[in-house]
């Protein structure tokens, strides 16, 4: 289904559109067909994954064969944000590549050109592979000085709780994220992913057109809660100038459509989203409590992933959902992660969720 285009833009939503001419459901003359590559999808609704070896005679393809190409760039964040996230074997990338590869992407698929990459607000200056890489540890919240101590067996936390999408705290959230593990644990430690669009398209009509009339707050208070035991401020602005202040909150709408998609998808999250605005605080927590069991319930709408050496996620954070598995006890995990920042989200009333689209462009 094409995204509507107007001759002249009359405000950011327009803008995003007229940014992405020509970009439709049912597109098959890619620039580059990453599809014509040995591929698998891990599940009907969410995940592709590029093999490092071939079962039906397609040629491999290396993220290697990639990078630093727009068309081959343009057409992966395509699919990123079709699949919601796509996966590499084999993926020999460094972090400042990674750091190149989401601007690239966000910047090739229509993200306005204030937002940059996030720069984490816990991250300290001077880190060692720059502000705009965070490093995920199960020791650690995103530098040493925040130090974990709840990761054996007794003080987990309870994994249902762990689901999220990025930094829906700034104003200017996430679009593409890239994480690849560099210190692997003997085993464990897999990240899961849950389709927005597929949670969306899950729920009845008269739930879907409720949703829809309605927004949401959402707050960074597990990173308010750590500063105000360490002390310290905020880093500031975060990759883009409305993404300033201390208070970590905005508020966003509960359906979201993604720009180069043109599908609608849930956008709550119980890491960060606290409050229906528009219901009163016991309607909100019971629709909300719903909502997130909807997404860590419904394993139809996820899919899993293990990780192995030079493993590479790229994820589009609009339309999706992840969580980390820590079931590592004192075993150690570290990743690099790069974040580039989209635009304000936005329901477009015209948009439609993935299964409706699919089903009009015969897919």
């Amino acid at each position: 289904m094409p995204v509507a285009v107007q001759e002249q833009p009359t405000n950011p939503i327009e803008s995003i559109k007229a940014a992405l001419t020509n970009v439709t459901v049912s597109e098959t003359k890619e620039a580059f067909d990453l599809l014509s590559y040995a591929h698998f999808d891990a599940t009907p609704s969410i995940g592709t994954e590029f093999r490092s070896y071939s079962k039906d005679g397609k040629p491999i393809l290396s993220i290697r064969d990639i990078l630093g190409n727009k068309d081959r760039e343009k057409a992966l964040g395509k699919l990123v944000s079709e699949r919601g996230v796509v996966f590499f074997r084999d993926a020999v990338i460094s972090p400042e590549e990674q750091i190149k590869l989401v601007d690239s992407l966000g910047k090739l698929n229509g993200k306005p050109s204030t937002s940059g990459l996030h720069v984490h607000p816990l991250t300290l200056g001077g880190s060692e592979f720059g502000d705009e890489v965070s490093v995920i540890s199960n020791q650690f919240v995103f530098d040493n000085k925040y130090k974990r101590d709840d990761f054996s067996v007794l003080k987990r936390r309870f994994h249902a709780d762990l689901w999220h999408s990025d930094i829906t705290f700034e104003p200017v959230p996430s679009d593409y994220a890239s994480l690849q593990i560099r210190q692997l644990p003997k085993v464990g430690g897999d990240t899961l992913w849950a389709s927005a669009y597929e949670a969306y398209d899950r729920l009845s009509p008269a739930y879907k057109t409720f949703l829809e009339g309605l927004t949401a707050t959402h707050i960074g208070q597990g990173f308010i809660d750590i500063l105000k035991k360490n002390g310290g401020t905020f880093r500031e602005p975060r990759g883009s100038p409305e993404n300033v202040g201390q208070d970590l909150s905005t508020v966003h709408p509960v359906i979201r459509t993604n720009p180069v998609t043109g599908w609608k998808g849930l956008f709550v999250n119980r890491g960060f989203t606290k409050r229906i605005n528009e219901l009163t605080q016991r309607e909100s927590d019971v629709l909300l409590d719903f909502l997130f069991g909807h997404i860590s319930a419904n394993h139809d709408l996820q899919v899993r992933f293990r990780w192995e050496e030079n493993s590479l996620a790229i994820w589009d954070n609009r339309s999706t959902f992840h969580t980390a598995t820590e079931d590592l006890d004192s075993d150690k995990r570290v990743g690099t992660r790069s974040v580039s920042l989209g635009e304000r989200p936005y329901l477009d009333p015209n948009s439609t969720g993935r299964r409706e689209a699919l089903l009009k462009a015969g897919a």
